[in-house]
């Protein structure tokens, strides 16, 4: 287990749609999962992986082991937020994420801890992350 250094956190910017609120228009809980998921998923594609093709050639994939969060303020139909993706710690199967959702008066929504971990597809077991998939930040 490693903990890693500071680095700049990854923003990706997300907009709240009907779809994404329940009949008064405020974010369904669920909503914030989809958010989180979407800027890892865009983190990864900034480093340079292609999830799919990481798939194919390994028959690996990264699934959600643990989720913890804290729903701090509620965001709205149309709000415009960003989501943030920090690499807290590695470890050989997995990762632990801090994520953030921010609403555009900077104010923070949501805080989570997520970690995800890496698996083989075919006997569904916690595999080690291949070195050379995601650069790792010194220790």
């Amino acid at each position: 287990m490693s903990e890693v250094s500071p680095s700049p956190a990854f923003s990706w910017p997300v907009r709240v749609y009907w779809e994404d609120t329940d009949a008064g228009g405020v974010v369904y809980h669920a909503g914030y999962l989809r958010f989180m998921e979407r800027a890892r998923s865009e983190w990864m594609r900034a480093l340079g992986v292609d999830q799919m093709a990481f798939k194919q050639a390994t028959g690996l994939a990264f699934m959600v082991r643990d989720m913890h969060i804290d729903f701090l303020r509620p965001a709205l139909l149309d709000d415009e937020l960003s989501v943030t993706v920090e690499v807290k710690e590695w470890r050989t199967a997995s990762i632990l994420f801090t994520q953030t959702i921010i609403g555009m008066d900077g104010s923070c929504l949501i805080r989570a801890s997520v970690r995800v971990a890496c698996v083989d597809l075919q006997r569904m077991r916690p595999a080690p992350i291949p070195a050379d998939l995601i650069p790792q930040p010194a220790p």
